[in-house]
């Protein structure tokens, strides 16, 4: 026998009948959620005639009204960095170009008619027609000529703020950032829904404001160009002052490394390289620097560097006959020598007759063969000549012009110039910091020792190429002598081929850039530093850099450490920015000691402008070297 254990309960009819009514609730409930647009639209909508306010954010768009008559590349540029989010909409709708020239011709015949009815009537012309005639006659002649095309033109802006206040407050910002570039901008007053749909990724212009505008006018407005110099990797160098990002490049990466820096005196040029210098330790860089002014010895030995002094007295010394003693395919080591050592010689020696400088070659040539080194490569290991082999050279010969040459080289061998250039080298290059300071050194000798130094460096160089970058403080001295000045200029030249960054500084920027190795320097130069101008020497910088008016204005207004700084063919206003324990190792107005930093790096108002880890093989512990 089986149990039946179920059985059917009751169901009471209005139970059933609420039950029914929750299921369809639910159901319509549910069919409600299904659609995307229910899921990310705002809870509610509020339009003002003035704003419209979206969830819990306020919005106003502005249209753009009227344009300034003449503009540049860029010069949307304040409004597209400024400091605060806002949407931006272009609408171009091209026009046919037949129906235009028959309006131009008609409002042509309306100015012309004007015109002549003033001077009939003897009254002043109205210099604003007078204007106009003369636009839409260029105007014309362009569109007959097919040079110019013809557009419609539509600009809005929509700012969002998160108070009615704020809002208020943003709006005049807006306002009189538009207002300084000549834009007349109005309020979508009782419009503010179209507008703010015309701002929206839909492609959908519902106010239709437009402005008339050709090819080359609606071509300033395209694309949107941020003033961003910036790169993934590489040294900040200072603060973009257009909108505050960093400036950050690894010199390395560009088509050279070479950089230039033009600055008057006190402008912070020392400041910005030591401070880039220290950065560039952190990525196992080499730092070589030409101090003619000792501005960078207390930094060398504050990280543990390496100072190469020169004086008559003392025993660092550098023969400028040495070889690297490197075979390079298709170079002749001591050919290219030779050569240099010409240069060398003319600023030793004044300029040379075409004889005195066959005699010299001639001497050259047989003071290297009294040491048995030839063109020969494998020669080329053995000790070189001095200074006083050639100088003995020189005597042996019976040729008057060979007496006279060493007559002139006698003060630097036998004189009360010997012992400076005339003995075998004493020095290597071990540490990754090394300054090698002229400042003893007489003025008549300093493009000689800079001269002799760069081409010690140079062999090095060859040597072991490796990244290093080679500062070249008050260059002006190498510009001075055309030989000089054309060694600087191949230096630059082929520096990419041995992993160097060639570094050129001066003060002296009209005799700079006078010479014709001096322009090239620049143009072999990726990264360009300009910084505070004297009004003696703007001229010439903004002819060969191409300033704008307001970069010309920057350049003579700017604050110490402010300046333009180019990468290729951008630039961006630019101020050096170091951090506290940087500014103590670098500043020039306090020495480094043990003491803790009391001052801070000098802070610069970014509103003022106008415009458009040490890693070296030293141990921190270790104490400063220093050879005189």
């Amino acid at each position: 026998m089986k149990l039946n254990l179920f059985h059917k309960k009751k169901i009471d009819p209005k139970e059933q009948e609420l039950n029914e009514t929750r299921q369809r609730v639910r159901e319509v409930l549910g069919k409600g959620m299904v659609d995307v647009q229910d899921v990310i639209a705002p809870p509610a909508i509020e339009i003002d005639f003035d704003y419209i306010k979206i969830g819990d954010t306020y919005f106003r768009t502005l249209f753009v009204a009227g344009y300034p008559r003449f503009v540049g590349a860029n010069w949307l540029s304040p409004l597209i960095n400024f400091d605060h989010t806002l949407d931006i909409s272009f609408y171009y709708y091209p026009v046919e170009s037949k129906g235009v020239l028959n309006d131009l011709r008609r409002k042509i015949a309306e100015m012309e008619a004007t015109i002549e009815s003033d001077l009939e009537a003897g009254r002043v012309m109205d210099p604003g027609v007078r204007i106009a005639l003369e636009d839409a006659n260029t105007l014309q002649e362009q569109l007959t000529a097919g040079v110019e095309r013809f557009f419609q033109f539509s600009f809005y802006v929509t700012i969002p703020a998160d108070s009615p206040e704020e809002l208020n407050s943003v709006t005049k910002r807006v306002e009189s950032t538009l207002g300084s570039l000549l834009v007349v901008s109005k309020h979508a007053t009782l419009q503010q829904e179209q507008a703010f749909q015309s701002v929206l990724p839909t492609f959908t212009d519902k106010l239709l404001v437009t402005r008339n505008m050709d090819t080359t006018a609606l071509a300033t407005t395209f694309p949107f160009v941020s003033s961003e110099l910036t790169a993934n990797v590489g040294v900040m160098y200072g603060i973009n002052e257009h909108n505050g990002s960093l400036v950050i490049f690894d010199r390395f990466s560009l088509e050279n490394a070479n950089t230039v820096v033009f600055a008057k005196s006190g402008a912070g040029k020392s400041y910005m390289v030591k401070l880039e210098s220290i950065r560039q330790l952190m990525f196992g860089t080499e730092i070589i620097i030409i101090d003619p002014e000792d501005e960078y010895i207390s930094l060398v030995k504050a990280i543990g560097g390496e100072v190469i002094r020169f004086k008559t007295e003392e025993k660092v010394r550098i023969n400028p006959f040495d070889l690297s003693g490197i075979y390079q395919e298709g170079e002749n080591e001591l050919g290219l020598k030779i050569l240099a050592l010409h240069s060398l010689f003319r600023i030793i020696m004044g300029n040379l007759t075409p004889t005195e400088d066959a005699i010299l070659d001639r001497a050259l040539v047989a003071t290297y063969k009294s040491k048995g080194i030839t063109p020969d490569p494998a020669t080329q290991t053995k000790e070189p000549p001095v200074m006083e082999d050639l100088y003995n050279t020189l005597l042996n010969f019976s040729d008057p012009e060979a007496k006279s040459l060493a007559a002139r080289l006698e003060k630097f061998v036998r004189g009360s110039l010997s012992g400076i250039f005339d003995q075998q080298s004493s020095i290597d290059i071990k540490n990754t910091f090394t300054v090698f300071s002229i400042r003893d050194m007489e003025d008549e000798l300093r493009p000689i020792a800079m001269f002799i130094i760069l081409d010690f460096i140079w062999t090095r160089i060859k040597r072991d190429p490796k990244e290093r970058v080679l500062v070249v403080d008050e260059a002006w001295y190498m510009m001075k002598y055309p030989d000089s000045a054309s060694f600087m200029y191949s230096i630059a030249k082929r520096a990419r081929k041995y992993k160097l960054g060639l570094t050129t500084i001066t003060q002296d920027v009209e005799d700079f850039l006078t010479s014709e190795y001096g322009k090239a320097i620049v143009t072999n130069s990726s990264l360009q530093f300009l910084l505070k101008q004297s009004p003696a020497s703007i001229d010439r910088i903004t002819e060969v850099f191409y300033l704008s008016e307001g970069e010309r204005n920057l350049l003579l207004s700017s604050e110490i450490g402010e300046g333009l700084f180019f990468a290729g063919q951008n630039h961006v206003a630019i101020r050096i920015q170091a951090s506290p324990e940087e500014h103590l190792l670098i500043t020039s107005n306090q020495t480094v000691n043990e003491s803790r930093p009391t001052q801070k790096p000098p802070e610069v108002d970014a509103s003022t402008t106008s415009q458009v880890n040490l890693n070296s093989s030293q141990n921190p512990d270790d104490h400063p070297k220093e050879r005189e």
